[in-house]
């Protein structure tokens, strides 16, 4: 059975495509590609179908990390489906809790930056879009430093199911 992991910003371009390709990267190193499948989205539909922000691949591909994205924007009806909905900020968190119907699927809902222990109480990861390339680096610092974390928590719950 496949874990399904969903990570969300605003307008799914910046960082919830970023945090798709580098906890992809991870689950795969990690030979979990099999078992698990992630992807983005955004809380609002104003790139629908665009591609990733040019400062977002840019950042990736110069890191190692393959981006091929088109934006989509959160649908409700995808909690069934979801095991993990991963918001990027605690705006995203609030949006996505409100979007849920059932407590399960609210319960879904978790920040990114929860699963970096050198976080502390700032959880959010800062939207770099009208920013300059090095707020894009920022972002990409944050996500790598969660996802050791995410995919040790991910790991525990594919190998639960297995059991």
């Amino acid at each position: 059975m496949t874990y399904r992991v969903c990570f969300v910003c605003t307008g799914n371009i910046c960082r919830s495509p970023m945090a798709e390709s580098v906890f992809r990267a991870h689950v795969e190193r990690a030979g979990l590609g099999d078992l698990v499948e992630v992807d983005s989205a955004g809380t609002g539909g104003w790139h629908e179908g665009d591609g990733a922000d040019e400062r977002t691949v840019a950042v990736l591909e110069a890191a190692g990390y393959e981006s091929d994205h088109a934006a989509r924007r959160f649908q409700a009806s995808w909690f069934s489906r979801l095991d993990l909905v991963i918001a990027l900020d605690t705006g995203h968190l609030d949006a996505l809790r409100r979007l849920a119907t059932r407590p399960e699927d609210a319960g879904k809902v978790r920040l990114l930056r929860s699963h970096d222990p050198a976080a502390g109480d700032d959880l959010d990861v800062p939207d770099p879009y009208y920013g300059h390339l090095d707020g894009f680096e920022e972002c990409l610092e944050m996500v790598e430093a969660a996802s050791p974390g995410l995919l040790a928590a991910v790991r525990e719950h594919v190998e639960g199911r297995a059991a």
